[in-house]
Formats: C-alpha cells, structure tokens, sequence
C-alpha cells in the first residue's frame, strides 16, 4: 500500500510539471531534484519550433548543428554568429512553454571570454533566447564567470565536442580512458562552480556519464551518454528521420519523414501530371 502510495506520488509530481507554463532554469532544477526527466530537442525554424513546444517538449535548443542539417555543411564550424542569431530569433517566435538554449558558435568565444560576452549579448539582444551552449571544460570558464555575471545563464557542453573535431579528428566515443574521463569529471565541476544551470554529455560511456550526474547538483543532459542522467537531447532532424545518413548508436528514430515527404511530393507530382490537381473544388 505504501509503495502504491508513493508511486501515485511519483505520478502527481511528474504531471505537475507538465502543467507549468513556462520552463526556467529554476524548473529544471527542481525537475533534477525530483527526478523527473528533462526533455530536450533541437529546432532551427518558426514552424518546427511550434510543433516541438506543442508537444511540450521541455528545452528547445537552437544548436550550431543547423551547420549541417539546415545548410548541409560537413562540420559546425562554418556557421556564422549572424546565422546563429536568425534561427533563433525564428525559433523563439514559435515558442511559448520551452526554454529557448542557443548555441555560441566556433569563433565566437573561444580564448576571448570579452568576445565571448559580446556575441552572448547580441544573441539575447536580437534574438529574445533564454539562454547559451558553449563547448569545453576549465579552458572556458573565464568565458562562462564573464557571461553568467551578467546574468545570462549557460549551458555547458563536454564529451564530444563536435567544434573541436579536427583536433579528436574523429567522432568516436569519448573519455574512455581513466585520464580523459578523470578531466571530464573535474570540467564538470568547474562549470558547476563558475555558474553553469546545466551540461550536455555527449558520446561517452554510460557509467561515467552516471557518475558526473550524481557527483554534480545542477541538470545532466545527454546524448549518447546512457540513461542515468537527468534527461536526453536529440537533433530532431534525426529523431524525425528526415536525414537518412546519420544513425549512431544512441539515435532512436521516431519517425520516417524522408520517404514519408518524398512519397508526398510524388503524389503531388503525379497529380499535377494528371490535371487532378486542383480539382473542381479547389478552385474558385
């Protein structure tokens, strides 16, 4: 009776947080302190932002990942702070529950934590996000002290960093080592200590990914990281199934939308061909 009791408990808590109007970095925290699991998806546009808040998704991240799946470049690095800042400004739009965490793209940042403030500035400014991502451990945290003191909240990243890739020069898991993972269980807690309100693990092995998010206090998010962390993150184009090439591991692939859209337009096409379409009744 008493387990029924705190499962029935376990439930209630969980649905009040669907309830809440808008997520804060404060929610998350509490989402982290009661164990209820932070979703997290990317967005790039008006429309598909609309959709992923609808469904009530619990952050919403305007990633530098837009490099390849918006504008098909082989790596994030091209992606410009400009463009970083139009896809925001499209996302935030179509939001209205979600908080809204926008990449800090390569160059913008690194080595210069007063380059850092200002391309975080513009980002808030123009844009209307809620927060920044930004890559790396100790070696970003006069950047992160800089930005939080202004009262932007960031968003760490560690493991596989996908801006630093032509240093790994490779996308394989990450920190399996004792000495890699050591430094990124103390990256970890730098960020936490510099003001960080959560960090991506991306691409390492779940029983370290674990032990970072029991060791810290502030939300884990992963992504090919294992399931003991505080919550997952996907690139929705890949979760959607629009890009066929990409199928890591750690990718569960929700739907087929590339031949679902690619059979759409063929009808179309076809009925085009056909003088089918319009028909007498979508005309005027």
């Amino acid at each position: 009776m008493l387990i029924e009791r705190l499962t029935l408990a376990l439930i209630l808590q969980k649905m009040d947080f669907k309830k809440i109007k808008k997520v804060t970095t404060h929610v998350l925290q509490e989402m982290k302190d009661k164990s209820v699991k932070i979703s997290m998806l990317t967005a790039y546009d008006f429309s598909m932002a609309r959709i992923v808040d609808d469904a009530g998704v619990d952050v919403i991240l305007v990633g530098d990942s837009a490099s390849n799946v918006m504008a098909g470049n082989e790596t994030t690095l091209p992606i410009t702070l400009d463009q970083m800042i139009y896809h925001a400004s499209s996302v935030v739009k179509g939001v209205n529950r979600a908080l809204v965490v926008v990449d800090l793209p390569f160059g913008s940042y690194q080595g210069n934590s007063k380059e850092a403030l200002n391309s975080t500035i513009r980002i808030m400014k123009e844009s209307g996000a809620h927060a920044v991502k930004l890559e790396g451990g100790k070696e970003v945290k006069e950047s992160v002290d800089r930005i939080v003191s202004a009262g932007v909240p960031v968003m760490g990243h560690l493991g596989l960093t996908p801006q630093s890739i032509y240093k790994f020069g490779t996308y394989t898991v990450r920190a399996t080592g004792d000495e890699e993972a050591e430094k990124l269980l103390s990256d970890a807690k730098v960020l936490e200590a510099a003001g960080c309100f959560a960090i991506v693990l991306e691409k390492i092995p779940a029983q370290l990914a674990a032990e970072v998010a029991e060791e810290v206090k502030i939300p884990v998010i992963g992504i090919g990281a294992g399931n003991k962390v505080d919550g997952q993150v996907l690139v929705l184009h890949d979760m959607l199934g629009i890009n066929k090439e990409f199928k890591p591991r750690f990718l569960r692939q929700y739907l087929n939308l590339y031949d679902e859209m690619k059979n759409a337009v063929g009808r179309y096409i076809d009925d085009v061909k056909k003088s089918d379409f319009p028909n007498e009744k979508e005309q005027y």
